[in-house]
């Protein structure tokens, strides 16, 4: 479905994505500010999976300002239900992942815009972090990277839920610096262990979010 919007919205794809991010960036800005770190390493083409971690339900616009390119991303099944905010974000590339349990179609979904060419970010911890601490990951990651056969890099915020704290709906300033910082890349072997690929994925975001 999402290919087909991509399709019916070609003005939007190419204006409206642009404006968005521009929009974004000076409200991001002004209500932080908002600094990013290393976004040289993510690569320039060809398909990369983004893992990052969850602080507050800004964090896509931050991960989407911070990267060079434009990016998919998995989020929650409900805010699809929605009406007007399951649309706008299905129009800058969300698709769905149903929570609790493992959801084939959004993998298979993620596999498939991976070997596509497309960058796509996942939240491995699958669910907002209430105290900003890193939460456990769910290892559907490792199949998602395994599946894929693609670079992998993480990305690390901080400060998003100074600007949106968790269970409020307006953001507000923070007056503290919004940070989003890039890891290492990193190209796992399609039989590499699911323990491997958990425990660099959990050492990359805990030294990426580490207060600096």
């Amino acid at each position: 479905m999402e290919d087909n919007l991509d399709r019916q919205n070609p003005l939007f794809a190419k204006i409206g994505i642009p404006i968005g991010r521009i929009i974004a960036w000076i409200l991001l800005t002004l209500l932080g500010p908002f600094r990013r770190r290393g976004q040289y390493r993510v690569p320039k083409s060809g398909g990369v999976l983004i893992l990052s971690n969850h602080q507050a339900d800004i964090d896509p616009v931050a991960v989407q300002l911070a990267c060079p390119r434009n990016i998919y991303f998995m989020a929650k099944s409900e805010l699809f239900e929605m009406k007007v905010l399951g649309k706008i974000i299905r129009w800058f590339k969300a698709f769905p992942v149903k929570r609790g349990e493992p959801d084939r179609t959004s993998i298979k979904r993620a596999v498939q815009l991976l070997k596509g060419g497309e960058a796509v970010c996942v939240f491995p911890e699958g669910e907002l972090s209430v105290t900003g601490e890193l939460l456990p990951l769910k290892s559907g990651v490792a199949l998602i990277v395994r599946m894929a056969d693609v670079p992998v890099i993480c990305c690390g915020i901080n400060g998003t839920r100074n600007v949106l704290p968790y269970g409020k709906l307006l953001p507000r300033p923070a007056f503290k610096t919004i940070r989003v910082n890039w890891g290492e890349v990193k190209h796992f072997d399609k039989k590499e262990e699911t323990e491997t690929v958990m425990s660099w994925v959990e050492n990359q975001l805990r030294e990426l979010t580490s207060p600096e």
